[in-house]
């Protein structure tokens, strides 16, 4: 997989997918930018989350069930001293719909422990918590 980066000036940088996309990533005021798209951090985050929540979605599909509602957030700590790497992220999702509670657990583990790759290719503990139904469960 290849992506092109070009920069535009200041902070600011458009990337080109293979896919045929292109997003453009910035940094606040704070450190020379202009605020014209999200930082390269929240993408990160959101990358986790969304690979995560793919995974989930189709796992239960197969498995046959129909998800109602589903969201998931993503909350990451960072260390302190540069790179200020992310150490920790904790993904909760929100699902609602007839489904077992035991099959979303298992789907949202093969998705940790398995297949969401932008997960694996993170240097950080992640953490899981599922809500079905308004109910809380912990992997």
């Amino acid at each position: 997989m290849r992506v092109e980066i070009k920069w535009n000036g200041n902070m600011q940088f458009e990337t080109q997918t293979p896919s045929g996309h292109a997003f453009i990533l910035d940094t606040g005021t704070d450190l020379g930018g202009q605020e014209t798209g999200p930082r390269p951090t929240e993408v990160l985050l959101s990358a986790v989350g969304t690979c995560s929540g793919i995974d989930v979605v189709d796992i239960l599909k197969k498995m046959r069930y129909t998800i109602d509602r589903f969201s998931i957030e993503v909350v990451g700590e960072r260390a302190e001293d540069h790179p200020k790497r992310f150490t920790q992220m904790q993904l909760t999702y929100h699902l609602e719909g007839e489904i077992p509670v035991e099959k979303v657990r298992r789907a949202v583990q093969l998705s940790q422990e398995k297949y969401c790759s932008v997960a694996h290719s993170v240097n950080a503990e992640i953490l899981a918590t599922f809500i079905l139904n308004g109910e809380t469960y912990q992997l």
